[in-house]
């Protein structure tokens, strides 16, 4: 292929063989640097809003060329998951359960769009041998969204994800840069308008901005962190396990999407929506075998043990007490003791203070200790001295907007 003509053409058949590639959307962006990207990454990080789990080389980031010898274009891909779960589970007394955001259903997104990659790259080396490529998905050093919005795929919206004309903002994405000279899409101009659902509706105020996050307060990153968590943050984290999707819930540009056509992505409702109580005993091969070939793997299963324990206290179902107790009583990790104390504390009752009471007695770590005299001012001061488990009503609680989510209570159901 020598001339503009043959390169068109290519880029022609490759949008009409996605379907056939398992791609729900393909387009082509420049491979130049972004430059006006590098920037604001710079002020992100000046402002400590990065997460931590990016690229920390700027320059890789924005750079194609660090990453690829003389790229051409970049291939960017999107791939539709599901948003609905069908005849969900109820979370009931006695049997409280979680909920893992909509990127851990099904198989670990990773591996799928992996797969779609591979297949694009063999498709394209079928028609040009001569092609080098770079693929990368999530966890690669380019922005997956910059290229996506570049390449036209969708418009970056005010809750920092893509949204497409087509799929809305339900679309895993990926990229590939090539030495080909592909001609590139035009981006998209549609985008929020004046609408704020997303920022107004955020639970920590981790939009701190239109297309801004400060994702140290983002539900999503605090959940797949491995420490403690702050009390304001466990009080506002309700049932979530994995994720937070209420910024793309509320988005009026998702109202009725729900795609089932990727089988491998497609939810197991126990795993999505799991009882609580039974992860707290999980060993590790247990977890494995249950959640490994998920996206909710990659971080252990000590993050979403601890979650669940945040969950028990929000919910504060005094069926919850015997579990968090054991926890308090023999669980090896001390964030996890230390945050069953924080539970505790939140449902209340006898058991919960004599156990809090009890442990004072064999606890050596001062991390623990003070999250157990916290758990026991909590009591105290909520009109509960005698142990009655009746806490008084959080005033700060609001009602989300969405019809399946609280911000600072338990999820309850899809």
């Amino acid at each position: 292929m020598d001339n503009i003509t043959s390169w068109e053409k290519l880029k022609h058949e490759l949008k009409a063989a996605a379907a056939d590639l398992g791609i729900d959307k393909i387009g082509i962006a420049s491979a130049g640097p972004f430059l006006e990207l590098k920037q604001r990454l710079i002020r992100h990080r000046e402002l400590g809003y990065e997460s931590g789990f990016e690229e920390p080389d700027l320059d890789k980031r924005t750079h194609p060329e660090l990453l690829l010898e003389n790229p051409q274009s970049i291939i960017a891909i999107a791939v539709a998951y599901p948003a609905k779960l069908k005849n969900p589970p109820k979370s009931e007394p006695g049997k409280r359960r979680g909920i893992m955001s909509r990127s851990a259903w099904g198989e670990d997104y990773h591996r799928v769009l992996r797969d779609r990659m591979h297949k694009l790259e063999s498709w394209l080396k079928g028609r040009v041998p001569t092609l080098l490529a770079e693929s990368m998905v999530d966890t690669g050093a380019l922005s997956d969204r910059a290229v996506a919005e570049r390449a036209g795929i969708g418009w970056s919206a005010k809750n920092c994800s893509i949204i497409t004309p087509e799929w809305g903002s339900w679309v895993y994405l990926g990229e590939m840069i090539t030495n080909l000279p592909l001609p590139p899409d035009e981006p998209i101009t549609e985008s929020c308008g004046e609408c704020t659902a997303c920022i107004d509706a955020c639970p920590t105020d981790a939009l701190v901005a239109p297309g801004q996050l400060n994702a140290q307060r983002c539900i999503s990153f605090v959940t797949q962190t491995k420490g403690l968590v702050s009390d304001e943050l466990m009080r506002k984290i309700g049932n979530r396990l994995y994720g937070c999707d209420t910024c793309q819930t509320v988005c009026p540009k998702n109202r009725g999407k729900n795609w089932t056509h990727q089988p491998e992505l497609q939810p197991d409702n126990e795993k999505a929506k799991p009882l609580l109580v039974p992860l707290l005993s999980m060993g590790n091969r247990e977890f494995k075998e249950a959640y490994g070939a998920t996206a909710s793997a990659w971080r252990g299963r000590k993050p979403i043990q601890r979650n669940a324990v945040i969950a028990l206290g929000n919910f504060k179902d005094p069926s919850g007490v015997p579990p968090l107790i054991d926890v308090l009583q023999s669980d090896p990790r001390f964030e996890l003791r230390a945050t069953a104390a924080w539970s505790l504390g939140r449902i209340g009752g006898n058991a919960a203070r004599e156990a809090l009471a009890a442990a004072l007695e064999q606890e050596r770590d001062e991390v623990v200790l003070d999250a157990i005299y916290a758990a026991l001012d909590v009591l105290n001061a909520s009109g509960d001295p005698e142990g009655t488990g009746e806490l008084l009503e959080d005033k700060t609680a609001q009602p989300h907007k969405s019809t399946d989510e609280i911000v600072t209570r338990p999820i309850d159901g899809l």
